[in-house]
């Protein structure tokens, strides 16, 4: 099987910091990634992100939860190249296709899988300012974890379950995974910059 990374970036400071809803305006402590190679879980802060982009450059396929509007567009700001020539799998955009709307990582992954995060990004912002940068990674890494989870479900059973806030009813929704398996195998995704190969 093709290399897939699932990621997750937590950040230094909030839109309202900032003062506008631009991912790229927002500033990065740790991104968190699952690797199909190793069958691992790290993490990188500022400080390490050259050791992750020889891993992304041999990706096929990278794989997040909202990634195309939040995660990408943040970790692009960084990476030397262009991010967007690695394929790109977003779990809620496939999501939001089937079911009309949007929905959390949270709740979708609760109501399908019955695990959910373990916090908040407004929690992982105040542990940044507390210097509880462990706190983050633990945090950003069970992100992955259910955003693995969450991915495998989608392409092995076709569905996922939505709850409804109000009656806390689920509904069955069937999602199409077809471009999932091109975006494993396309040969042309990767090395837009390519590092020491």
């Amino acid at each position: 099987m093709s290399r897939q990374i699932i990621f997750d970036i937590e950040t230094r400071n909030t839109f309202h910091d900032v003062g506008k809803r631009d991912p790229a305006a927002l500033d990065i402590s740790v991104v968190s990634i699952w690797d199909s190679q190793t069958d691992s879980f790290s993490s990188y802060v500022m400080e390490t992100l050259d050791e992750l982009w020889p891993i992304l450059e041999r990706a096929k396929a990278l794989i997040g939860y909202n990634s195309e509007h939040f995660d990408t567009p943040l970790l692009d700001k960084y990476y030397p190249g262009n991010l967007y020539g690695l394929k790109q799998i977003d779990l809620l955009k496939t999501i939001q296709a089937a079911f009309g709307k949007r929905i959390g990582l949270d709740a979708v992954a609760g109501a399908t899988l019955g695990v959910q995060k373990s916090a908040h990004g407004l929690q992982a912002v105040e542990w940044w300012q507390n210097g509880e940068v462990d706190k983050i990674i633990k945090y950003c890494e069970q992100d992955v974890n259910v955003t693995k989870q969450l991915f495998e479900h989608m392409r092995d059973e076709g569905f996922v379950m939505i709850p409804d806030i109000l009656t806390g009813k689920t509904t069955k929704v069937a999602v199409d995974t077809s471009d999932w398996a091109m975006a494993e195998t396309d040969d042309s995704a990767g090395m837009t910059i390519g590092f020491g190969f």
